[in-house]
């Protein structure tokens, strides 16, 4: 199973990445560009299992290490294909 979570700064926390990239566009010419956010994304291969009990044990990732929940908040997608 594919774990992706998605971090990003909450609303309100200040982004200067997301300011530069935002304003680095415009200056290459894509004035279409108002504002940009920066964030991560981790994808975790783990062992099959219930899916409850597998999005459970990553939101505890989530909390104990994958995020500053300070700061910054996250989603979870499961994603149970083999490949």
């Amino acid at each position: 199973m594919i774990a992706r979570v998605y971090v990003g700064l909450k609303p309100g926390v200040l982004d200067p990445q997301g300011r530069t990239i935002a304003s680095s566009l415009n200056d290459l010419g894509f004035e279409e560009v108002q504002d940009a956010t920066q964030g991560k994304v981790i994808e975790l291969k783990l062992a099959n299992g219930e899916r409850d009990l597998v999005k459970a044990r990553v939101k505890e990732m989530c909390e104990k290490l994958l995020a500053n929940t300070v700061i910054e908040s996250y989603r979870i997608e499961l994603d149970e294909t083999e490949e």
